[in-house]
């Protein structure tokens, strides 16, 4: 479970300089943070493979080969293949195909050069995998505390496993809308996440072991560049999470009027951008809202899903025409939860009353039944601030919210927003084969080529 958190390195390189920039949460001037100006820095568009492939994955292929040996069929299991799941989502959303059927076995098997399964199969299988995994789990789990998400609550795993397959089902509209629909209605029947009490989060403590920490937590220590965008502080204009969420980083301020977000693309000097267009450096970024404190801390939860994100998805649902429903309803859940969550989930902040939240959905955040779901889809990118692989893959599969890419001449995009991570330079010799493979079928390893259920 803490492999698949993660530590600083990935987080660092694959959540923060990348995914944060690329889905606009944050903006910065410093060059190495490559996602807003679309650089490619090999080692940290590749650093979740990097990382994952030798820690998690072997990891809960190992667990799984065991609890079979053991003949483990109840909770445990059914568990360990939800955390599996989640582990390979990750990877096959960021890069697209990847080694899955074979993936984790060099000891297991002796499957040293896996194969590339196609993306398609994949999730069909994780679907599969999710049903069949809910169904196993039982009344109660041998885990206790070493459960360090749910603390062995059955009850909780079995909404995860249900929620996770919807996030699942609603990521393939684009590609297979029957199959989308199929397992969506199958999802939210089996039963999802009810409240925030359902979050799945890792928790983390402040040591002793590195391991133990918020890999955010330990970037934040160590590389204070992330600021809010001009598109977050735009979306959060009137909403009450602003001054929860960022402070101003010349002295902490977190006053709404203080709270400034910096645009994209920029740097701390100016350059001439694609279209011709004199793009002014910024000197100072110390008058731009960064992180708050509390968020930033190496001791709080790393979330994978919550509860609010559940509820925009059954909005989505009901505005399809797939569950009967008010979507509404569930959209005022939803943000209710989104700002709720914040101070379950970061005790340092200050929690927001429920008189804002009322203010907010009667006011600025009101439902619009005729631009229902780019709301819902707006809100579902608010409240995957700090889970930024979600956020940049609802993004990819809805196009909400409307982000204006940038147009650094140096970039490697031709000024539009990357679409996928490409493969480690060390697969192509490593597992030539199977990697040329996937490059055919899937298309060139390059950041533009869009994925399975992207297309």
């Amino acid at each position: 479970m803490l492999d698949t958190s993660g530590g600083r390195y990935e987080n660092w390189r694959n959540s923060l300089i990348y995914n944060s920039t690329l889905i606009q949460h944050y903006s910065t001037t410093a060059g190495y943070w490559a996602g807003d100006k679309y650089f490619r820095y090999d080692s940290y568009a590749t650093s979740l493979w990097d990382r994952y492939y030798p820690s998690a994955v072997k990891g809960i292929e190992d667990i799984i080969a065991q609890l079979n040996d053991e003949g483990n069929s109840g909770s445990e299991m059914g568990m360990a293949r939800i955390l599996r799941v989640f582990i390979y989502h990750r990877i096959t959303d960021t890069h697209g195909d990847i080694p899955y059927s074979e993936a984790g076995k060099g000891y297991i098997d002796g499957v040293l050069k896996p194969k590339y399964d196609a993306q398609q199969d994949i999730y069909m299988d994780m679907l599969k995998e999710l049903e069949e995994a809910v169904a196993q789990i039982g009344s109660s789990s041998t885990m206790g505390n070493a459960d360090s998400m749910f603390m062995g609550d059955t009850t909780k795993w079995k909404a995860f496993g249900n929620s996770m397959m919807l996030r699942l089902a609603m990521r393939m509209t684009k590609a297979d809308i029957s199959s989308a629909q199929a397992w969506a209605v199958k999802a939210i029947s089996g039963g999802t996440m009810t409240s925030n009490d359902h979050i799945a989060a890792i928790q983390h403590t402040d040591g002793p072991e590195g391991i133990n920490k918020n890999g955010h937590g330990e970037v934040f220590d160590a590389d204070r560049q992330a600021r809010a965008s001009a598109t977050m502080m735009a979306h959060l204009a009137d909403d009450p999470r602003k001054s929860v969420m960022f402070q101003r980083r010349s002295d902490g301020s977190q006053v709404v009027a203080d709270l400034v977000g910096m645009p994209n693309g920029r740097t701390s000097s100016g350059y001439t951008d694609l279209n011709g267009n004199a793009v002014p450096g910024i000197g100072d970024t110390s008058i731009y809202a960064e992180p708050a404190d509390a968020l930033r801390r190496k001791d709080v939860p790393m979330v994978f899903q919550t509860y609010a994100e559940v509820e925009f998805l059954k909005a989505e649902a009901v505005i399809r025409g797939w569950t009967s429903g008010d979507a509404k309803a569930h959209y005022d859940a939803g943000v209710t939860a989104a700002m709720q969550m914040l101070k379950q989930i970061y005790p340092g902040t200050t929690a927001i009353p429920q008189a804002d939240i009322d203010a907010y959905l009667a006011g600025p955040g009101a439902y619009d039944a005729t631009k229902g779901w780019e709301m819902c889809m707006n809100e579902y990118w608010k409240a995957t601030y700090l889970n930024h692989h979600e956020a940049w893959f609802n993004w990819r599969r809805t196009g909400y919210p409307t982000l204006t890419p940038t147009k650094h001449p140096s970039g490697v995009t031709g000024g539009k927003i990357m679409r996928r991570m490409f493969y480690p330079n060390s697969e192509a010799s490593t597992n030539g084969d199977n990697y040329a493979a996937a490059v055919a079928r899937q298309g060139a390893d390059d950041v533009m080529t869009r994925v399975w259920w992207d297309k």
